[in-house]
Parts: C-alpha cells; structure tokens; sequence
C-alpha cells in the first residue's frame, strides 16, 4: 500500500510538472498548412484484354478478332512536374490539393501480320500528355528524428493536352480527353529545413486507371488500362504557427523612449 501510494504521488508530481512545462506561449494548427512544388520521374505502361479472342476460327478469321492481341506493354519512361497546397487543422490527417504536368504512355511492338501475330521489330512509344488536378487525404502516421512518413490516397482527375500514337492506333488513339484515375502513395518530409520554412520531401505513388477505356467501334471489343509509377522529390514551405500567450504570463513589449 505504501508503494502504491509513492507511484500515485510521483505520478501528480510528474503531471504538475507536465503542466507547468506546458504555459507560456504554444502552437496550434491553422486550416493552411504549406505549400510546394515537385518534380516526378514516371515509369507506365498499358495493358490490352481483346475480348473477341475467344471467338478466334481458324477457316473463318476475322481481323477484329486477332488484333490487338491481348498483351502487357514495355514500360515506358517520362517526368512530370506540379504545385500543391495542403489543408486541414489536424496534427495527423490531411487533404492535398495538386495541380500536375505530366507524361504517360507505353512502348509497343505493332503487329505485322494479324493472323499469326508477326509483330514489328522494334519498339516505339504510344505517348500522352496530361494536365491533372490531384486530390489526396494524407495521414502522417510515423514521426522519428530525422522527419515524418505518410501515407497518401486519392484521385487524379485528368484533361488530355495531346497525343502521340505509334502502334494500335484504333484503340490507342481513342482515350478519352477528360479521364480519372486512382493513386496510393507513400512519402517521407525531412525534418531539417532549408531558410526556416521549407521542408524537402521524398513519394512514391502507384497511379493505375481505376476502370479501362473500352473500344466496341467498328467490330472491335477492347479495354485497356494504364498503370504509371511515380517517383517525386520536392519542397514544402510550412508557415509558423499561429500563437496564443499565456494571459497571465508577463510580455516583453520592447524599449520605451
């Protein structure tokens, strides 16, 4: 019983103490959290289910039916660029709001003969330019020395600037101008900063097409999907935090003359 009653009393002393430490001037978050800009390394590619290749004939071949093959495409290698704003007055939760410049696309092999699918023998890309508006919830859910990591998930609402297309093009060349897509990532924002306010940052994102593009023009009946990894460094400026004084706490209010 006496033990007990030592912890319990250093258990007040330690929450006094805890208490008092906590007077004075403190922070607290404000609805505007930063600012940035970022630049993106992109690796994507295209995948193609022809939905017509079960009905394949042998003696009776009709061309829709064997092209496009069904087939993963290389990866194919761009950059992007963006500026963002974060929000939300919560220590761990977050919303991010994005616009991006940036490339996607696949390199392919066109065929050269449909019927045995002969394919060309060198690969060239099917390319896409896109302005994107990016929205993200963003939850900080570890906090070290060196810095926080989080996660990131959202959806990418993109508006196709142009087009370059080299193989497949009654497909290819058919996605839509104004599309969405998905996005989970990853990131980590270094605690040291540079001129006071500005905190570099390191994401990784996963940005697959959230449904496929279908084409059923002209006896066709193909989907196709993009997946595009995204690496991103970039830089945040964060503002102070606002204050709020303890009342009963004397200020400093400078030299009288």
């Amino acid at each position: 019983m006496t033990n007990l009653l030592r912890y319990f009393t250093l258990l007040l002393i330690l929450m006094a103490l805890s208490t008092n430490a906590q007077r004075g001037t403190y922070y607290y978050p404000q609805f505007f959290r930063g600012a940035g800009i970022f630049g993106a390394a992109n690796e994507s590619m295209h995948g193609y289910v022809n939905k017509n290749a079960g009905s394949k004939d042998f003696f009776n071949p009709v061309f829709t039916y064997y092209y496009p093959p069904s087939h993963i495409s290389r990866e194919y290698f761009s950059w992007g660029a963006g500026i963002f704003a974060e929000f939300l007055p919560y220590d761990k939760l977050r919303w991010q709001t994005e616009i991006e410049y940036t490339h996607k696309g696949a390199k392919e092999k066109e065929v050269t003969n449909w019927f045995w699918g002969t394919r060309n023998g060198s690969f060239s890309p099917n390319t896409y330019t896109y302005i994107q508006w990016n929205n993200f919830l963003k939850y900080f859910f570890l906090s070290t020395y060196n810095g926080d990591f989080y996660w990131m998930a959202g959806v990418r609402l993109e508006y196709k600037l142009s087009q370059s297309i080299s193989a497949f093009a009654p497909i290819s060349s058919s996605f839509p101008t104004i599309w969405f897509s998905g996005d989970i990532g990853i990131g980590h924002e270094w605690a040291i900063t540079w001129f006071r306010y500005f905190h570099p940052f390191i994401e990784g994102h996963w940005n697959p097409d959230i449904i496929y593009h279908s084409y059923t023009d002209n006896g066709y009946n193909v989907k196709s999907r993009n997946r595009t990894f995204e690496l991103r460094l970039g830089v945040i400026f964060r503002p102070k935090g606002r204050a709020i004084d303890d009342c009963n706490a004397p200020k400093y209010r400078g030299v009288e003359f």
